[in-house]
């Protein structure tokens, strides 16, 4: 089974370097490796010195270089789905659909092309390992939530649609000269649907996707990587390894550095306590910048050994870490318990809205569809116990009525 890892921090921990580190050392170890950068500011072509094209790239043997362009993911892969989607929004969109260029993408669905092109890739089965550079944090939760969002608002509004759609066409059409999306359009659509799904499947399976997190020894990068922790735990997504780069030398012999390695000591402490039960990495600062491949096969040295560097992610979560996952259910008592890892949270809120319960974690809430078991059921308590939150829900009358 292929691997598919996935890197990101803050902008500008060189994030970029270790991902190349770790694909030129996947490649020398005889797997057959692909390096994709899922940032519009694409530079990998930077590190390896090489012209890339927006295409495939030979960087080494077993190493292919490749920076997603969404637009063409659409014009070749996908060419009718976002005149389906347009017709779908309907109003003036659904006149429109027909006369744009097939290189016009709807705002936003940027994100949602590269996620269907890294599926791609990888259902293609050509790789065994899938390196993904994302952009910087806030960019990457909002490509990672991405299918789970489309995916609620289909499930609520799509098959309402299609009904409507299909008993009101002829008559919009006759009377107001207002063109409904068609069956094509429609089926279009239900296999955008459909295609979510096993995104996330594949996204959220510990088996086959993990995500590496690079920091600094510093203040504000330090904050910034344990919300993205949380708000990845908060989302479901594995998180396996992180790693500190550009730790200065121990003893460098001069004041203003000696002060800069204390700093850097404070924070390197604090990181490798909050990350506890995942393995941290240091990677030192080297004295010149990480260009050309002979710099990235030095800065790959640096990694841990391959038996762990490239293990199933499940493999390495001991039993009492906290280090994502999707959400479970158990039976209690008195009825249901749903827990869902979310260290670092101070404060989760959860409300219950129709059939879904809103879990908020400060400025981020994550919609959760129910299962059916819990239909008409109530909240009874929540609580936050060591990184995992706990909601206790009543017992649906139906079902008490059945015990």
């Amino acid at each position: 089974m292929s691997r598919i890892i996935v890197f990101t921090g803050k902008g500008g921990v060189g994030k970029t370097s270790i991902i190349s580190a770790h694909a030129l050392r996947a490649a020398r170890s005889g797997l057959n490796t692909l390096l994709v950068s899922a940032d519009m500011a694409h530079n990998l072509g930077d590190v390896f010195e090489m012209e890339t094209g927006g295409g495939r790239v030979h960087a080494a043997p077993h190493l292919t270089i490749l920076e997603l362009d969404p637009g063409r993911i659409m014009r070749e892969h996908y060419p009718d789905l976002n005149r389906s989607m347009m017709e779908m929004l309907g109003g003036s969109l659904t006149r429109a659909a027909d006369k744009v260029d097939s290189s016009f993408m709807i705002p936003g669905f940027e994100d949602l092309f590269m996620l269907l092109g890294i599926r791609d890739l990888y259902e293609s089965g050509e790789y065994d390992l899938i390196l993904v550079d994302c952009a910087p944090s806030g960019e990457t939760l909002s490509l990672l939530k991405l299918p789970e969002l489309l995916e609620w608002y289909m499930e609520k509004f799509f098959p309402v649609g299609r009904f409507m759609t299909r008993a009101l066409a002829p008559v919009t059409n006759a009377l107001y000269k207002v063109k409904l999306p068609d069956e094509a359009a429609m089926d279009q659509v239900s296999l955008m649907h459909r295609s979510l799904v096993a995104l996330q499947d594949l996204l959220k399976n510990p088996q086959v996707t993990s995500v590496r997190l690079v920091t600094l020894p510093e203040k504000m990068v330090l904050e910034e990587t344990k919300r993205t922790y949380m708000y990845l735990n908060l989302y479901g997504y594995h998180v396996d390894r992180v790693f500190i780069n550009r730790v200065l030398p121990p003893q460098t012999g001069n004041s203003f550095m000696e002060e800069w390695r204390r700093i850097q000591s404070r924070y390197i402490e604090e990181t490798e306590s909050v990350f506890r039960h995942i393995p941290v990495t240091r990677i030192p600062w080297y004295p010149k910048e990480i260009k050309g491949i002979q710099a990235v096969e030095l800065l790959s040295k640096e990694l841990p050994d391959n038996e762990v560097l490239f293990a199933s992610p499940a493999s390495l979560q001991s039993e009492d870490s906290s280090c994502g996952g999707a959400e479970t259910y158990e039976v209690t008592e008195n009825g249901y318990r749903l827990r869902l890892s979310i260290p670092g949270a101070d404060h989760v809120s959860a409300t219950l809205c129709d059939r879904d319960l809103d879990i908020r974690v400060g400025t981020v809430l994550r919609k959760i569809p129910l299962p059916n078991v819990l239909y008409g059921a109530q909240i009874v308590s929540t609580a936050l116990q060591d990184g995992m939150f706990l909601v206790d829900f009543s017992a649906p009358a139906a079902h008490k009525a059945l015990r």
